[in-house]
């Protein structure tokens, strides 16, 4: 049985997919155009991104990330555009 056999007949849980996503995250981009007789009517950009957070921080080398830091920095935002704290 060659490789590529033995990879299609293996049964994956969908937990095992979805843990391997989270860890190591996935980018999804895509375009939609809608167009009646030629004429471009709408046009989507998707841009979908998972991963999980833990993953996001450390790609990005913020060992600073806490709830307290995130509270903080909402409320700064809420005030910045005039929200009470809810």
């Amino acid at each position: 049985m060659s490789q590529r056999e033995s990879i299609e007949n293996k049964e994956i849980a969908l937990i095992d997919i979805l843990d391997v996503i989270l860890d190591k995250g996935v980018a999804i981009r895509g375009d939609i155009i809608i167009s009646i007789a030629g004429v471009d009517l709408v046009y989507l950009d998707l841009r979908v991104l998972i991963s999980s957070v833990e993953t996001l921080v450390q790609a990005h080398g913020n060992k600073n990330l806490s709830s307290e830091n995130f509270e903080r920095q909402r409320g700064e935002l809420n005030d910045a555009i005039g929200e009470s704290n809810k």
